[in-house]
């Protein structure tokens, strides 16, 4: 089941909020876990077991980890391996397991050895994110960074969250441990969490759907076959999908958990208007490079050794990012492309970003972002190779070419429009703009109420244009699922 379906939309999600509010206090955890639960095995059945498992043996060891730091750093040490240990290789074998064989068979083939036979091992969705959080959990606790709660329902509403559960963010037990106990839903806080969620609900539908359809034609078309033109589109309209789809689902599940209470911290922060690939970390994905940069590069070192060390580091944490996202060589090559510029504008003091300030730094992490994306997004490296020539203008087709005008509609051109202005802080800045232009003509109070009318009717256009395109069976990937 996903967000965006009327599914979702008109049953589970009305539903799970009336009852929720209907009972009492002490009783709401276990009825967000029971609720979760029954949402996972939705689309995943029995292999709600790996979630419930996750649940259980982190809980405990947490607890074990506690107890033995209090006497014994060595044995915490211990037992915080063992749970990370597990963690890893519950989510190795079901994402990389086919993916190592594949490899092995491969150098097997090379000495004419009999190759190896695994039976293909389902990915159960969410899977990279859920084992990720438990990690973190686990390491929070043994560094004293919280305390491990005693409440297994508690733990479990948190670990399977719906809004969060399946494509993140990777929310911290640490940042939200007071209001697993202790939250609060204002009206004010509710409203704010439908507010994003129709937010994110556009991004996806609207958006992120409408430029989807017209990338996935264009990358299901052989690189020769494509024009200069269309190789660019497609490309163009992948880096709006992307970008407005997981935005999007983030957006929603911030505002779900608005609506239960709890406050999730930012994931997404305009990364497209980055000056540096090492801002764009900081404005993508955050929960994940943060997840990274503090229990993967900080204890390898850091920057607080060599310059090659440091170089060292950012190219293992890249390496591993990219690996994160799947079992394929197209990953590891694009976290390695990121890795890659983010040791070169260490060079030399940062002089190789001094010579790219000003508009050219936003052409430059653009550039390197698309490009990038395109490994991302390709089945393989062949093709993303042959894409890159197309790219170029390099790409002799063997037949007539597809054009970017055969593909482009105008529900296209508008959803990119938006798109791009979206994509940048101008829409946010526009009410602060409308208000100082109205309050010239008329009192404060009226301009705030002007301003409020024109936001909620704007919203409410958002919702109904998106159910009435989910209604029509528009095109609804959500590439997240993948990974």
């Amino acid at each position: 089941m996903v967000f965006s379906s009327l599914l979702f939309l008109f049953l589970f999600l009305p539903l799970i909020l009336t009852v929720y509010f209907l009972l009492k206090r002490q009783w709401r955890n276990a009825f967000l876990f029971v609720s979760s639960v029954l949402f996972y095995m939705w689309g995943e059945g029995t292999y709600v077991a790996i979630l419930i498992l996750c649940v259980i043996f982190n809980y405990y060891v947490a607890l074990f980890i506690e107890k033995a730091g209090a006497v014994s750093q060595a044995k915490s040490r211990n037992l915080v391996s063992v749970a990370i240990a597990f963690n890893l290789v519950l989510l190795i074998i079901c994402k990389y397991a086919n993916f190592f064989v594949d490899q092995l068979n491969f150098s097997l083939h090379l000495f004419s050895e009999k190759s190896l036979h695994l039976a293909k091992i389902h990915l159960p969705i969410g899977i990279s994110f859920f084992t990720f959080q438990a990690i973190s959990y686990v390491v929070d606790v043994y560094r004293k960074d919280v305390k491990a709660t005693r409440s297994l329902i508690n733990f479990a509403a948190y670990k399977s969250f719906f809004p969060q559960l399946i494509a993140g963010p990777i929310v911290r037990y640490r940042d939200i441990a007071l209001q697993m106990t202790s939250r609060r839903v204002t009206p004010e806080l509710f409203v704010s969490g439908i507010n994003r969620f129709i937010v994110g609900l556009g991004k996806k539908v609207l958006i992120a759907n409408t430029v989807a359809a017209t990338a996935d034609i264009i990358f299901s078309v052989p690189p020769s076959e494509l024009s200069f033109g269309a190789s660019w589109l497609g490309l163009t309209c992948y880096t709006l999908q992307i970008y407005f789809d997981f935005s999007g689902y983030s957006d929603m599940a911030i505002g779900m958990g608005r609506m239960f209470g709890f406050q999730f911290l930012e994931n997404f922060n305009y990364p497209y208007t980055a000056v540096s690939i090492q801002d764009f970390w900081r404005r993508w994905h955050i929960s994940l490079s943060t997840w990274f940069r503090d229990y993967l590069y900080i204890p390898l070192g850091g920057s607080k050794h060599s310059t090659a060390h440091t170089y060292g580091n950012l190219i293992i944490v890249f390496f591993l990012c990219g690996f994160w996202h799947g079992a394929s060589w197209t990953f590891v090559v694009w976290g390695l492309w990121h890795g890659l510029f983010l040791v070169v504008e260490r060079l030399r003091n940062k002089a190789f970003m001094k010579l790219i300030e000003g508009p050219l730094s936003h052409l430059y992490v653009l550039s390197v972002v698309m490009i990038g994306w395109v490994f991302f997004r390709a089945e393989s490296l062949d093709y993303a190779l042959n894409y890159l020539k197309a790219l170029s203008g390099l790409s002799v087709a063997s037949t007539i070419p597809l054009s970017a005008y055969a593909v482009n509609t105008t529900e296209l051109i508008l959803a990119s429009i938006v798109g791009i202005v979206g994509s940048t802080p101008i829409a946010k800045r526009l009410p602060i703009l409308a208000k100082g232009l109205i309050s010239r003509e008329s009192t404060t109070y009226s301009a705030n109420a002007l301003i409020a009318g024109t936001h909620g009717i704007m919203l409410a256009a958002v919702f109904l244009l998106s159910v009435v395109s989910l209604a029509g069976g528009s095109y609804n990937p959500f590439i997240y699922f993948r990974f």
